[in-house]
């Protein structure tokens, strides 16, 4: 099963602009998606479709996105507006007024979470929202799971964009998600860089977004000092691909920018290819490339 992961768009950051970069970059994303082969079972975008939660950029966003034709789900990022998406997606499942679903026809069962805590930057997971996860968790303990939200509960070590691990919410999600064996993933965006680590008995990973990128700064921050470090980056529009085998979920992340070919696969590199297919099946005796 291969899943495209597509996150933090920010639609309508330049509402002036007809030629709005965040757009041009989308454009430029799904244009790569539609070239992925094999072609992908699912897309997940994984929150801050909207910059400001105006219904006008989540009606840019459908007419755009349409023309993947993939099934395509999506969750809430704290720049969304619950009331705006709805108005343009009536049809995506709603709990207790929150943006979560439960996907269960395909290999994987995939549960959306709704982390939008409505003004505020990093999220939340209220006590409601922890009872449906802890329900629709314990309903099937023997499917394997992938859990997707756009807040990361966990600490980046990017100080301006991190979530504190002492948060109520974060100990509050980790708690459920620790008491389930069968969730073999968790995706996130929010950070707009690639990061990966353990958390809760699983894998979390972080998508790089599609708007610009957040710099890769570990320092810690003075609040009373700027020092004119640099925080975001045009860098090129990234999405990622996820596949699952049947045992585990790997993940892959790539830019959209066209790359320079170094090698491709013809007559030349055919014999260390064969090789390298020989190894995997331990048949082949040493070589050297």
């Amino acid at each position: 099963m291969l899943i495209v992961q597509i996150t933090d768009i920010h639609i309508g950051f330049d509402q002036k602009s007809r030629f709005e970069m965040n757009k041009k970059r989308f454009r430029r994303t799904l244009e790569a998606v539609m070239k992925v082969e094999p072609k992908p079972d699912l897309v997940i975008v994984s929150g801050d479709i909207a910059d400001k939660g105006d219904v006008a950029s989540y009606e840019w966003f459908r007419q755009e996105i349409q023309q993947l034709s993939l099934p395509i789900l999506m969750c809430m990022g704290n720049h969304d507006s619950r009331a705006g998406f709805s108005q343009v997606f009536p049809d995506t499942a709603q709990e207790d007024g929150f943006i979560q679903y439960v996907v269960d026809d395909h290999p994987l069962r995939i549960v959306v979470l709704d982390t939008l805590e409505e003004g505020r930057h990093g999220g939340g997971f209220c006590e409601k929202r922890a009872a449906w996860l802890e329900a629709r968790l314990a309903e099937a303990p023997h499917r394997p799971t992938l859990l997707v939200l756009h807040h990361p509960p966990i600490d980046t070590g990017i100080e301006w964009m991190t979530i504190g691990p002492a948060e109520p919410w974060v100990q509050r999600l980790t708690d459920v998600v620790s008491r389930h064996g069968q969730v073999v993933g968790a995706l996130c965006g929010h950070v707009h860089r690639t990061i990966v680590t353990s958390w809760a008995g699983t894998t979390l990973t972080v998508c790089p977004s599609t708007a610009p990128q957040v710099v890769l700064d570990l320092k810690p921050m003075n609040l009373d000092r700027p020092d004119k470090r640099p925080m975001i980056v045009e860098a090129p529009p990234s999405f990622g691909i996820h596949r699952w085998n049947g045992r585990r979920l790997v993940s892959h992340f790539t830019a959209v920018d066209r790359y320079k070919i170094l090698a491709r696969y013809t007559h030349k590199m055919q014999a260390f290819i064969k090789h390298l297919a020989q190894e995997r099946a331990g048949t082949a005796g040493p070589h050297h490339h």
